[in-house]
């Protein structure tokens, strides 16, 4: 069989593109949206050059929306905190960019290092708060959009290690 009359009969793939599926513009799933937040973070141009550090809370600025989505950068000076509390309807990925935050949930501590990532529901009660000695950054992608942030008791949060959690 000739390989040339193949590619007479199929067509170079390449140019079949009604063949290919067309890639999304926005993210629609929960790994599209982990997608999304890796892709931020690995690219610091981005990102890094719009980071402000502020002693008296922490910092944010809103890097992108989408269709239903926001994608927010966040600072966090040594002892800040978010104070327990979920966010409404919005599911999320957070993502620690620089430094080392400290999650706390009802079910334990775990320290989130650069790199790490962190996905909850709608729902889904913790506190973030910078426990290290050095400044950290975080992006987080909220789907819906963030419209509610309702604060919780600091029961909800009690700190015990989680089991295997590697800790600041």
């Amino acid at each position: 069989m000739n390989s040339d009359s193949d590619l007479q009969i199929a067509g170079d793939i390449l140019e079949v593109p009604h063949l290919l599926q067309t890639p999304r513009e926005h993210p629609a799933t929960v790994a599209e949206f982990v997608g999304l937040a890796r892709s931020i973070a690995d690219d610091r141009s981005r990102w890094e050059h719009l980071v402000r550090y502020d002693a008296a809370s922490r910092w944010y600025h809103r890097l992108r929306t989408g269709p239903g989505y926001e994608v927010w950068l966040l600072t966090w000076v040594p002892g800040q905190g978010s104070g327990p509390h979920d966010h409404g309807a919005s599911s999320g990925v957070l993502t620690v960019l620089d430094g080392t935050l400290t999650e706390r949930t009802e079910r334990g501590t775990r320290a989130l290092r650069a790199g790490a990532q962190r996905v909850f529901a709608p729902g889904y009660v913790h506190e973030v708060v910078n426990d290290a000695l050095e400044p950290a950054v975080s992006l987080h992608v909220y789907y819906p959009g963030l419209t509610e942030m309702p604060m919780h008791t600091a029961q909800h949060c009690e700190a015990r290690t989680l089991p295997g959690a590697v800790t600041a």
